[in-house]
């Protein structure tokens, strides 16, 4: 079954774009953020951010959820950062066929979002970590890029656009 990581920084819209995907898809929704360790989040809260080695567990849990959901037969949305290639390695020992849909966007606007929105525990300090720490998809990474100024209704076009042309074979397709 295909698994959709709707994946970026902070603030780019992962949670909203993930949820009407699945509804869309009749698909599970596993919001990533849910499954971080209260340490995880106290650090993140207090501006501190995550080593490797914090996300490490948070990743692994991840995929065993994506390998579960995957395994009763339906698609699932995951909404997670994967911020770097050995996160998304980490999300693909799943066994799901994973796409990657990378919600792209300049600082100006992603800080303007995340200062917009309430009670979130990330701190608008740590989107400059988050963005020295995004590694773009590579060309072998089953994946699209989607510009953060679409509506998400259009961004949702998009990836079953994407979807009903792949027919499984799936490619890198920038489309910000």
């Amino acid at each position: 079954m295909s698994a959709w990581v709707i994946m970026g920084v902070s603030g780019c819209g992962k949670s909203e774009v993930g949820k009407r995907l699945a509804d869309v898809l009749g698909a599970e929704f596993i919001e990533g953020d849910r499954f971080h360790p209260d340490e995880n989040v106290r650090k993140m809260s207090a501006g501190i951010a995550l080593t490797d080695a914090d996300r490490e567990g948070w990743l692994t849990l991840l995929a065993h959820e994506l390998a579960r959901a995957c395994a009763g037969g339906r698609e699932v949305v995951l909404a997670c950062s994967a911020l770097k290639r050995a996160y998304r390695d980490t999300l693909r020992v799943s066994g799901c066929d994973v796409r990657f849909v990378h919600l792209h966007g300049s600082r100006e606007t992603i800080a303007a979002r995340m200062g917009a929105r309430a009670g979130h525990f990330m701190p608008l300090s740590l989107l400059d970590s988050q963005l020295r720490d995004l590694e773009p998809l590579e060309g072998d990474e089953a994946g699209m890029v989607l510009d953060v100024e679409e509506s998400p209704e259009r961004m949702i076009e998009r990836i079953m656009a994407r979807r009903s042309r792949e027919g499984g074979n799936p490619s890198l397709d920038a489309l910000s």
